[in-house]
């Protein structure tokens, strides 16, 4: 029998799993909530999680290459769980989460072309290696911020949502501002979402951004932004 490589393996064992797990009828509700015409197999994510555990666990890569094969193998399937386990696949590996990374992402980004995709990738992906290397990263963000693609715009914006203190202000401010005049609901509610979340570490400069740009940013933005400091008043 020929040998396999490990991103071959990686497709037989999620397909294996994934097709004992399939749920026809929870299939088409999973569908209709993404508004994709996609399959699902119609698996609940806690019933996807041991079978991620397992991929960690005995299907780790040992280089770049492998790490972005894998990856890509399983993001080439058909399923939309499948591509869920992509993703979770690539979160994994931390020393593989670099800016040597990023064009994958991209690409993952410009493919997916929706929430449950490019979220997690977004924060997770290249929000990571954004904040391990920002001098290589940021001018990167310069550029997605002006991108044609809505998608890569977004990321740019949600790329510092886990950087708490760590949070490049100037950039954050900056990038909200750039695309505050879109009226795109992606767009007005991820400047809404970034902001909220840097008003943990910095709740006074969130506030300060938002009282003064409140003619700029859309009422969705604000509303989303001034969330957590609302709560936190009425506490």
């Amino acid at each position: 029998m020929p040998h396999q490589s490990l991103d071959q393996r990686i497709v037989k064992f999620v397909q294996s799993q994934f097709k004992a797990l399939a749920d026809p009828v929870n299939a088409v509700p999973m569908a209709a909530y993404m508004k994709t015409e996609m399959p699902f197999y119609g698996i609940p994510k806690p019933l996807r999680i041991p079978v991620y555990k397992t991929l960690k666990k005995e299907y780790a890569p040992t280089s770049q290459e492998e790490y972005e094969a894998c990856v890509l193998a399983l993001w080439n399937l058909p399923h939309r769980e499948e591509k869920y386990a992509a993703i979770e696949y690539a979160m994994f590996f931390d020393k593989f989460i670099t800016y040597k990374s990023l064009s994958l992402y991209e690409r993952l980004v410009r493919e997916g072309q929706w929430w449950d995709f490019v979220d997690p990738i977004a924060i997770a992906l290249v929000g990571i290696a954004l904040k391990k290397d920002r001098a290589r990263l940021e001018p990167k963000m310069n550029k997605w911020i002006d991108d044609d693609n809505m998608w890569i715009r977004r990321t740019a914006i949600l790329s510092q949502n886990r950087h708490k203190a760590d949070t490049n202000e100037e950039v954050l401010f900056e990038h909200c501002l750039q695309r505050a005049h879109e009226k795109e609901f992606f767009i007005r509610k991820a400047i809404g979402w970034a902001l909220r979340e840097y008003s943990y570490a910095a709740p006074n400069a969130v506030r300060k951004f938002l009282d003064k740009n409140q003619n700029v940013l859309s009422p969705l933005s604000l509303k989303e932004g001034a969330k957590q400091l609302e709560r936190k008043a009425k506490s």
